[in-house]
């Protein structure tokens, strides 16, 4: 087997060590040690990405934000299910992450960034969601951070809150969704949800297709 390479490394306010490595043409992000995503299990970001069109009308243009770029398999999913004319804005916290996928993985899935249909933010995903207007968005696609616990930032605990979740359910069209990406049951925040006026479904997720049990959980959530 082919050693680990550390690609890139970025510092997180707190202090964390947030990192690049590559494996034998696979590619994983870490944070202070503890892996966070990997190219080899991807099944749960390809999940979040098509139940978040799943609602939409692929024959019109749509709205649609996708919080956290990860290795982009979230945006990869939703820029070939959408329509040609639909406008995808990606929230990407740390310009670092972004400015390894132009590079470093390229020829993963970084392309996608350039699409003339991409517009990148490099800002807070709950502030976007916070200053944006009333029903701007048909979908809003939440891969930020571990879920509604939070493990890069503390910042990001506010957008699973009671504020948050009102915010989004704001930020939606009439007939909007919401998809959260959650790395373990949450009965608070899918409460949280409902009072919020959402429909709420949890669909449990694989790692990747071959495994024998689902390990995460995706929170739909209809207006």
């Amino acid at each position: 087997m082919k050693p680990r390479i550390k690609l890139a490394e970025t510092m997180t306010p707190d202090g964390g060590a947030l990192a690049l490595f590559e494996q034998d043409n696979t590619y994983s992000i870490s944070y202070k040690g503890q892996q966070l995503m990997h190219s080899k299990m991807t099944t749960s970001e390809e999940l979040l990405g098509k139940l978040g069109l799943d609602r939409l009308d692929k024959t019109l243009p749509s709205r649609i934000l996708v919080g956290g770029l990860g290795l982009g398999y979230t945006l990869r999913t939703v820029m070939q299910g959408c329509s040609s004319e639909s406008q995808v804005d990606v929230a990407e916290l740390f310009p670092e992450v972004v400015d390894w996928n132009r590079t470093f993985l390229k020829e993963l899935n970084g392309s996608f960034l350039d699409d003339p249909r991409t517009t990148v933010l490099i800002k807070n995903v709950g502030n976007v969601i916070k200053n944006a207007p009333p029903e701007t968005y048909d979908s809003i696609l939440l891969d930020v951070d571990n879920g509604p616990i939070a493990m890069v930032a503390e910042s990001n605990n506010s957008l699973y809150s009671h504020f948050g979740v009102r915010s989004i359910h704001a930020a939606l069209k009439a007939n909007g969704r919401a998809v959260f990406w959650s790395a373990q049951a949450d009965p608070r925040f899918e409460k949280r949800l409902r009072k919020a006026g959402f429909t709420v479904k949890a669909v449990p997720a694989r790692t990747h297709p071959g495994a024998k049990r689902a390990a995460y959980l995706l929170y739909v959530a209809d207006r």
